[in-house]
């Protein structure tokens, strides 16, 4: 995995990407998550970025599945969720 360098500009803090990680353009979208901060071009909608990364894949991934069993019905708990 590769690094970045942080610093600051001004009061905010900035990250100086490597060459191969440039983003066209001035602005991009910005998540944070659990683990960390997500950048994405604002050129693509986040949408197309799913949508792109989900064509990577040759086979539908949920196309068949296991459907859950059907559980017995359990005396008592029509009382508690009425």
């Amino acid at each position: 995995m590769e690094t970045a360098k942080l610093f600051m500009n001004g009061r905010s803090q900035a990250v100086r990407l490597p060459k191969k990680f440039r983003f066209e353009g001035n602005e991009v979208l910005i998540k944070k998550t659990n683990a960390g901060v997500l950048l994405i071009p604002k050129t693509d909608s986040p949408w197309e970025v799913w949508k792109s990364n989900l064509m990577k894949y040759d086979t539908p991934f949920m196309e068949e599945r296991k459907q859950p069993v059907e559980l017995p019905e359990r005396k008592g708990l029509n009382e508690v969720f009425d």
